[in-house]
């Protein structure tokens, strides 16, 4: 990607610990308060392949962004174990739609690790080929935790190694060139696969990078450890280790850094965000994307995926977003809407802890080290690598670039349950939207901390509905998110009541009408909400100014 100042930028163990995934816009820093969900890397590239997917290839235009629980025959999943398969559904149609194919490993992968380079040699159908990356190891005694640091630029590389953790440059230009042609494609990758692959150059470096983890797990670990890679990539190499995390699995951490249009960013949203990347000028600048993504450049409503499911692939693995809200054409509020949509999923996975989202930094100079990350870039280092931290993550929104989710949805997020479950045989029942979702902005203000979520305060009669809500607060102030569930009956309309402690005003409402800001407030449901199956809910919500003291909702059906 090119500024305008012409310089370069741009498997099946699923956690069950209950957390929060933090959907507040704004200047917004939200720390889940609950036990870790340590979601280890899986021991496999890509865990779904036996799942079928059958994609008939069209699908209907929808300006809302996909919703990430339905599968292709248009059921939604219900279980945590349902995820697996989704998963390969989205990947198929990531594959078919944006990134091109990425190839499953090759017949013959070969090569060696030594303190300080990785050899790969390739062969495949009569063709060979071959690369290398450099290595360079923290101080102490290994085996060590690694990160690709794609094209030598992304998350800071003094602070990776500093943490113990061993850093592999990896030129992702010897897999896929840039410059060339999409009918002449060259690389190590194209050697293979042939220079008229309609795969575009970030599937082929995401193929890179896991063959020199083939390496690696073939090695011994005496050297680099298989089991806890991350990687990381800034700009055009933050697309890239955006593609390599979410398309290997094997992949525990994924840092990318100010990825901009056809990285984090959700395609629907660009097109209306003022001075970002055209998807047009993304796909014709290099042959970064897909061949077949060409029919989309300027009509992303058309595609079945956006790129907060791409978010989705990656869960409940590790995932730290840095962007950058000062220079528009990396489209950084997209990028929150992407991630805000793609938490959703963390969430139902129970691993809302492992999602971090940074664009609330100071300077805005491209890829540049900033110390608003160091912390943050630790404690994921700790967490998913080395396996010995425990801090939740945290997203902090710059009020510069903060996307609004409840514009851009219009789908709610399940409660899966632990279990598997036989797919569902007829489509939900949940009422469609017919108007189009509230557009206010959310919060802005940072909260601090996550009180407990209070239970409903008497159990749903049948045919009713009971009300829960979870807080976070801040001094001054406070976001409420309610969640409305359907007892025994579904019901066609709610109404939600409660009391705001003296002194405490609303100043912002989604996914509900209020009756008014203060004192006994009831909220109803709006057009597209309204309806609920029996035993599932919906969730409205809040923020006000004031204490958030002895909150308890009512609810009751119609």
């Amino acid at each position: 990607m090119i500024t305008r100042s012409g310089h370069s930028k741009i498997r099946s163990a699923v956690v069950l610990f209950a957390v929060l995934a933090l959907a507040v816009v704004g200047a917004v820093e939200g720390v889940a308060r609950t036990p870790i969900a340590q979601a280890a890397a899986a021991g496999v590239e890509d865990d779904g392949a036996d799942c079928p997917v059958n994609d008939p290839g069209s699908t209907a235009s929808n300006s809302r962004l996909p919703d990430p629980f339905k599968r292709i025959n248009g059921t939604r999943i219900t279980s945590k174990s349902d995820w697996r398969c989704r998963r390969e559904e989205i990947k198929k149609q990531e594959e078919r739609y944006v990134y091109g194919e990425k190839p499953a490993k090759p017949a013959s992968v070969t090569g060696t690790v030594s303190n300080s380079s990785i050899t790969v040699n390739v062969s495949q159908n009569g063709r060979n080929a071959s690369f290398s990356a450099s290595v360079q190891l923290p101080s102490g005694n290994g085996p060590f935790p690694a990160v690709i640091v794609v094209g030598g630029l992304g998350a800071d590389t003094s602070t990776i190694r500093g943490a113990g953790v061993a850093t592999i440059s990896y030129d992702p230009l010897a897999v896929g060139k840039e410059g060339t042609a999409r009918n002449n494609k060259q690389g190590a990758f194209y050697t293979i696969y042939g220079a008229t692959s309609g795969t575009g150059l970030l599937a082929a470096w995401a193929w890179g990078a896991s063959r020199i983890i083939d390496v690696i797990e073939q090695s011994g670990g005496n050297i680099l450890r298989a089991d806890a890679m991350g990687v990381t990539g800034c700009s055009r190499y933050g697309k890239g280790a955006f593609a390599i995390g979410a398309f290997d699995q094997r992949i525990a951490l994924t840092m990318p850094v100010e990825s901009g249009s056809g990285g984090v960013p959700a395609f629907r949203s660009i097109a209306g965000e003022s001075g970002s990347q055209p998807l047009s000028s993304a796909y014709s600048e290099q042959p970064w994307l897909g061949d077949a993504f060409s029919s989309f450049t300027g009509n992303p409503n058309s595609l079945p995926v956006d790129q907060h499911e791409t978010v989705a692939m990656i869960a409940p693995r590790g995932l730290f977003i840095m962007e950058n809200p000062h220079i528009d054409w990396l489209a950084a509020q997209s990028g929150s809407v992407s991630a805000l949509a793609g938490a959703e999923v963390y969430k139902a996975l129970g691993a809302g802890d492992n999602i971090t989202y940074w664009s609330d930094i100071q300077d805005g100079t491209h890829c540049a080290v900033r110390s608003e990350w160091r912390t943050p870039l630790q404690q994921n280092l700790q967490k998913f690598l080395l396996k010995s931290g425990n801090s939740a993550g945290t997203f902090r929104v710059s009020s510069k670039k903060s996307g609004n989710l409840s514009q851009w949805r219009d789908w709610t997020t399940p409660v899966l349950t632990d279990g598997p479950t036989t797919p569902p045989t007829t489509p939900p029942t949940t009422t469609p939207p017919t108007t189009t979702p509230p557009t206010t902005n959310p919060p802005t203000t940072p909260p601090t901390t996550n009180p407990p979520t209070n239970p409903p305060t008497n159990p749903p009669p049948a045919g009713g509905c009971s009300a829960s809500v979870s807080l976070q607060t801040w001094t001054g102030g406070f976001v409420a998110t309610v969640r409305v569930t359907a007892g025994s009956s579904p019901v066609s309309g709610w109404t939600v009541s409660l009391t705001l402690p003296s002194g405490t005003s609303i100043v912002n409402v989604w996914n509900a009408n209020s009756s008014a800001n203060s004192g006994a407030v009831q909220f109803s449901n709006v057009s597209y909400n309204g309806g609920i199956a029996a035993g599932q809910s919906t969730e409205f919500g809040f923020q006000a100014n004031g204490n958030a003291t002895n909150i308890n909702p009512t609810c009751s059906a119609r």
